[in-house]
């Protein structure tokens, strides 16, 4: 029974134990995860992989490196900011400790990593600004894809260098839009008002502008950007050069004020051009005005992107992959939905493409409105020349100097000379054999009268120069700069002040009162009041005798620029001669003297002011050969085996055509390089790869795979590949 008693108790205690483990259980607390380190360092609980954009343009390393995040920097460690990471080749591609710090960007926070090793955190997080957003990643990706480019050298142009001290201070409040802008000189265009309407209501025009000559595009271009602001959304603008940039700027802060708008030129300052991008970034600014690298300027809801003087060389960027503002401020217009202006006085084969296509409509005057604000334009062709005994001896011909004497009675008289310095290409008075320097076989130069000979490129003087040719020892000038003409000029008219503008010292603006300026081409300054009284463009034959494709085109824009700047021909009463000239109703109204063949295309363009109309027949042309941009063309240079490799290797489309390879001038020692040039002394060839329009992008995912693919096997040496290059002769 007492067992029996015992085993009820037994029976008894089991239930009150259990109850009592299961509330035990029931109250304790689940235990702590332990936390992610690395190396005693806590991790960032969510999201502790950040993908990393390093700092490093090579083309084979142009993917994200995963780094972990320190719990210390979860804050902070957002995409888009600036970081410092260690990154080596010894140490697994930086994922390990050891290597050299290197900055870079954080494009994204991942809750994994695809590496299977341990992972090495951030260093350090520069700023917590988040620079490098995700609609402006996306464009520097389209970029890069485009040019055959890595992303991280892309980034480099579109992400100005940190300014610790432009960081601290706050951005301006943005100011609320504008009313729309009064049409103003835009009723000189058939479509003009329409165009700002558009802009003003929030739509997204495109159009390619041929703008009238005369001092009026600066505000035009302004109201166009103020159109776009009055909408709620942003602008930007880029111009070829600073003087550009700040005569738009002008007239923008005189349109509505300051604060609505930046400038984003390289004479700001890296500090004021930095804070100025910071508000653009920041959403205070909505508007910018610059030269090159404001293509990529972070605007917030990008409503108009103009571009003015495309044909520029400067539009196109020297730093890999070398992009032209163009085709970026195209692919933001796509991509953003934003209205695109395509401005300047000249007219390029790729905006005639545009119009041609139908993806933007031509903005122009009509033809009355351009005879009463264009001068009075004449041509004195070699048939002349022959005949003046003055341009026989003095280069000039009488029609120019007296063309120059009428016109200095009224104001400044502008001379275009294609060539700086004084006489900058000599040869041998017997021979016409050229001079060269004994050392480094570079073109010898005077850079006075009587003075010693020095060579273009090494810069040493050759005194007792003898010709290897023939023996002589007298010289006879090839081309003369523009300090040679100043001084011609200046002993032809003893009582008028002669100034030169070119690129050792460029003239901002000139006075409206009488005086000769000679510049270079693009050096032209600005004459005060209604302009220049008459502008003589002499030795046309240096810019259309140059060996490349676009040789007519440009000097036609060149003349065009400088045309503009002169006063109208005559109010729009006088007709036509029998050279294509326009007569003006008033004897000595604004005038234009060209020394050129008259018969040649690019000098009709300029009498008949219609550089439209040279674009679709240059187009026309162009198509039937093949050339670009009907075409996507590559250049891909460098020595003969590692280029033939990697064409070899390239799985290029289809339809891909190619042309070469041909020898590339080996660099002399002492000329000056320039972007492509190969190193001095090696011999490189070059072959092109033409493709249709619609083949482009294949081809530049073609040539970057086989470049990446020989540089990661190291097989031979690199080559350089530039897509859509500017010299295809």
């Amino acid at each position: 029974m007492s067992s029996g008693d015992g085993q009820r108790e037994s029976s008894g205690e089991v239930p009150e134990q259990l109850a009592l483990l299961r509330e035990t259980v029931r109250r304790r607390k689940p235990p702590k995860a332990k936390p992610r380190t690395w190396r005693g360092a806590a991790l960032a609980g969510e999201l502790p992989v950040a993908r990393v954009l390093v700092d490093k343009g090579l083309v084979h390393l142009d993917r994200y490196f995963d780094y972990a995040v320190p719990a210390a920097m979860d804050e902070e460690a957002q995409p888009g900011v600036r970081v410092r990471v260690r990154f080596g080749a010894g140490e697994k591609e930086g994922r390990r400790e050891g290597g050299r710090l290197i900055n870079g960007f954080i494009v994204e926070r991942a809750a994994r990593s695809d590496y299977s090793g341990a992972l090495a955190p951030i260093a350090q997080v520069l700023s917590p600004e988040r620079v490098l957003t995700r609609p402006l990643l996306r464009l520097c990706r389209a970029v890069a894809d485009r040019y055959a480019g890595s992303l991280a050298d892309v980034v480099q142009l579109a992400v100005p260098p940190r300014m610790a001290r432009a960081e601290k201070r706050t951005s301006p409040d943005a100011q609320p839009p504008p009313g729309p802008p009064a049409p103003g000189s835009w009723e000189r265009y058939v479509e003009g008002p329409g165009y700002l309407s558009a802009l003003a209501e929030g739509g997204t025009p495109r159009a390619v502008w041929t703008a009238l000559p005369g001092p009026q595009w600066p505000e035009e271009l302004a109201r166009a950007v103020a159109a776009a602001l009055a909408s709620g959304r942003g602008a930007l603008a880029v111009l070829p050069d600073g003087r550009a940039a700040q005569r738009v700027d002008a007239a923008l802060t005189s349109l509505l004020g300051s604060g609505r708008h930046v400038l984003l030129t390289a004479e700001s300052g890296p500090e004021q051009r930095y804070g100025r991008w910071l508000a653009v970034n920041r959403g205070s600014v909505r508007a910018v005005v610059g030269t090159r690298a404001a293509m990529f300027a972070p605007v917030h809801d990008l409503g108009l992107a103009v571009l003015w003087d495309d044909g520029d060389a400067a539009h196109s960027d020297d730093h890999a992959p070398q992009p032209h503002a163009r085709e970026v401020l195209l692919q933001r217009a796509v991509t953003e939905g934003a209205g695109f202006l395509l401005g300047g006085h000249s007219c390029t084969v790729e905006g005639a493409q545009l119009v041609e296509s139908g993806w933007a409509r031509p903005l122009e005057a009509a033809r009355e409105t351009l005879r009463r604000t264009a001068p009075l334009i004449r041509t004195v062709g070699e048939y002349d020349e022959a005949r003046d005994p003055a341009a026989r001896t003095a280069r000039l011909p009488s029609l120019a100097w007296n063309t120059a004497r009428d016109a200095l009675r009224r104001g400044p008289v502008l001379v275009q000379v294609p060539r700086r310095g004084y006489v900058p290409r000599l040869a041998c008075e017997r021979c016409r054999a050229p001079a060269r320097c004994a050392h480094c076989s570079g073109p010898l130069e005077a850079l006075e009268a009587n003075g010693a000979l020095r060579c273009g490129w090494c810069a040493r003087e050759s005194p007792g120069w003898h010709c290897s040719q023939c023996g002589g020892a007298r010289l006879r000038g090839q081309v003369f700069g523009a300090r040679r003409t100043a001084e011609e000029l200046g002993r032809a008219f003893p009582q008028v002040p002669v100034r030169t503008s070119g690129r050792d010292h460029v003239l901002e603006t000139v006075p409206g009162s009488p005086a000769i300026i000679v510049s270079t081409p693009g050096a032209e300054p600005v004459a005060e009041g209604p302009g220049y009284a008459a502008a003589v463009l002499l030795d046309a034959w240096a810019l259309l005798g140059r060996p490349d494709l676009r040789a007519g085109e440009e000097a036609l824009r060149r003349w065009l620029s400088a045309a503009a700047l002169v006063r109208p021909g005559g109010g729009g009463e006088g007709s036509e001669g029998e050279d294509g000239s326009r007569a003006g109703g008033e004897d000595g109204d604004g005038t234009v003297l060209i020394v050129a063949e008259p018969t040649l295309r690019p000098v009709q363009a300029l009498v008949r002011w219609d550089p439209a109309g040279f674009a679709v027949r240059e187009l026309a042309e162009r198509a039937e050969l093949g050339f670009p941009p009907v075409s996507r063309m590559a250049a891909v240079s460098g020595r003969a085996e590692a280029v033939a490799g990697l064409l070899a290797q390239a799985r290029l489309p289809g339809d891909a055509e190619v042309l070469g390879p041909v020898p590339v001038p080996v660099i002399q020692q002492g000329r000056p390089r320039r972007p492509g040039d190969p190193p001095a002394g090696e011999e490189w060839v070059r072959a092109l790869v033409r493709v249709p329009q619609g083949s482009g992008a294949a081809l530049a995912s073609a040539l970057k795979t086989a470049h990446v693919a020989r540089l990661t096997r190291r097989e031979g040496t690199p080559v350089q590949i530039r897509v859509d290059p500017p010299d295809i002769g």
